[in-house]
């Protein structure tokens, strides 16, 4: 196969466009350091919170709109053995932005917090949210391999280019221009990537469906034409596997630094609800083309196509199946906007993830250590941790373990890990330093004992419906959710029952590691108001007040 010239262009382009724009981002960006009375953290992780409306949804939708969400839509409706109702991500990302936008972004705004650690850093203390705050650190480095894998795979196999060249040039120019401008530069750079995504792939979309070489896609929905229906169909014992799945994408996004950090930076707390009302729109819009053209391929006659057979399923190529789709069905010009459109995607959440690592790192891991850092020192800690997070992210594609690998940790840690906490110390006043480590445990060990196919680790704890396949227990149950409420439950039970032990001198006090008695005895109904007080001054650097 020969190099794809017009694709290696466009490419270039692209490339060069979004670093131009990020290193215009980085001088507003200094420009704004200098005339502002906040500190470096709140300039680079936030904008200084002034993201307008129109960029605040950009951002928060094309950080959403990775190249997993592009690819992976129309994968899921191509493959025969899922269909489009294993393809609901652009559903589950619309209802999570209206979750958050009812549910989570006043308090968090309302609180000027910075990281969506800060508010475990005001309840539990420093120490102990220094501990808690590796797990968001860890999935946002473990998802970054997942979209630089997807973007390789794609470049290597459309372009004709070395899988590592495609990685690592896409991985430096999301690197520098983070570095350079922070919040800035990503939410600018986020304009043109998910303007030059809608506009690509929306582009394509006529070219696709005026295609003769294939049967109109609405009577291959509910028939055999060239294989299964593209809807799919969900099997009695697949129901917990899919229940999971659609909660892990809706409400376990709650628990990722990426979705905070936009509401975070934007100018009032209605314009951070606004925000994600509009992008819950918007990410259905940008869902549309991946399944229409995943439902396309999946009613083609591939022998009748350039590309011949056997199809891309059989061939092992159903994960390319967008670009190829691109490729054999539009012109060359087009073709090359479709990459472009891919390679956008892939860096919108690379960078996104880059910066969320950082914030927590630095805001909640970093000052609990050097309390007393300095603006500069910070600005140093900054800039290495975003380049150290990109290198390890992006050495990680190295590994044999695939997309797969890397999604399933990442949803693990988000999901039955931390939304609970997050649950607790946002909605709840009874919880403390007990149950949050009580309830961190048991959903580690939980979540172990379940067992994973993929990690190869056996399923040690059974639950309905358990099936023995090849000698391996196969789980049938929503084995992620029971783990995230079991979690819950043990957070809200040790807390209540170790503030009770603490409060009615059952337990002395100078064992009282979490200080939980000076709070007041508990109850599961009404909490102290004054029970955080105590605590506020350890949350991350003060914050200038944002009026509505």
């Amino acid at each position: 196969m020969a190099l794809n010239i017009p694709g290696l262009i466009m490419m270039v382009i692209f490339y060069s466009l979004v670093l131009g724009i990020g290193i215009w981002a980085s001088v507003k960006s200094k420009k704004m350091e200098a005339n502002s009375q906040n500190g470096q953290v709140e300039i680079s992780f936030l904008a200084n919170r002034s993201v307008s409306l129109i960029v605040g949804v950009f951002t928060m939708t094309a950080t959403w709109v990775g190249g997993g969400f592009i690819i992976g839509v129309a994968e899921a409706v191509y493959d025969p053995t899922k269909g489009l109702i294993w393809a609901l991500i652009p559903l589950q990302m619309s209802i999570s932005f209206i979750i958050g936008g009812l549910f989570f972004a006043k308090p968090m705004r309302e609180n000027n917090y910075i990281s969506m650690m800060d508010p475990f850093q005001r309840r539990y203390g420093k120490s102990l949210t220094a501990f808690l705050a590796v797990v968001p650190v860890v999935n946002e480095v473990v998802w970054i391999p997942a979209l630089l894998i997807s973007l390789g795979a794609t470049m290597s196999v459309i372009l004709d280019l070395p899988f590592s060249v495609c990685v690592w040039i896409s991985a430096a120019v999301a690197i520098v221009y983070t570095v350079l401008g922070g919040l800035y530069s990503v939410a600018y750079t986020d304009v043109v990537q998910l303007s030059l995504v809608l506009l690509s792939l929306w582009l394509c979309v006529p070219f696709v469906l005026t295609s003769d070489i294939y049967t109109d896609i609405t009577k291959t929905a509910f028939n055999h034409t060239h294989r299964a229906s593209w809807l799919g169909q969900l099997q009695p014992g697949e129901v917990g596997r899919w229940i999971d799945n659609f909660l892990v994408m809706s409400v376990g996004n709650m628990a990722v630094q990426d979705f905070h950090q936009r509401t975070l930076s934007s100018s009032s707390t209605s314009t951070a609800r606004i925000i994600c009302f509009i992008a819950a729109g918007v990410v259905l819009i940008v869902g549309i083309p991946p399944v229409l053209i995943g439902a396309v391929a999946a009613s083609t006659d591939w022998n009748s196509t350039s590309y011949g057979s056997p199809s891309p399923y059989e061939r092992g190529e159903g994960a390319m199946v967008l670009p190829i789709i691109l490729q054999h069905f539009t012109p060359t010009y087009i073709f090359a906007f479709g990459i472009g459109a891919v390679a956008a995607a892939v860096m919108s959440s690379a960078d996104s993830y880059l910066l969320s690592a950082t914030t927590i790192f630095t805001t909640n891991i970093y000052q609990a250590i050097r309390s007393q850092a300095s603006d500069k020192e910070l600005q140093w800690v900054i800039r290495l941790s975003i380049v150290v997070a990109g290198l390890v992210g992006t050495s990680l594609t190295n590994l044999h373990g695939g997309i797969l690998v890397f999604w399933i940790l990442g949803s693990d840690l988000t999901y039955t890990i931390l939304f609970p906490q997050l649950i607790c110390v946002l909605f709840t006043e009874v919880s403390n330093g007990y149950g949050a480590i009580a309830g961190y445990l048991l959903a580690v060990v939980m979540r172990l004992l379940c067992g994973e196919p993929v990690f190869g680790l056996p399923a040690l704890l059974h639950f309905p419906g358990v099936i023995l396949e090849d000698g391996v227990y196969i789980q049938r149950s929503p084995v992620k959710t029971i783990c995230m409420l079991s979690a819950l439950v043990t957070i809200l039970m040790v807390s209540y029952a170790a503030s009770l032990l603490f409060n009615k001198g059952i337990v002395p006090e100078r064992w009282d590691v979490f200080k939980v008695k000076s709070k007041g005895a508990p109850t599961l109904t009404e909490g102290d108001s004054d029970e955080t007080h105590e605590n506020d001054m350890l949350a991350s650097e003060p914050m200038l007040d944002t009026k509505c």
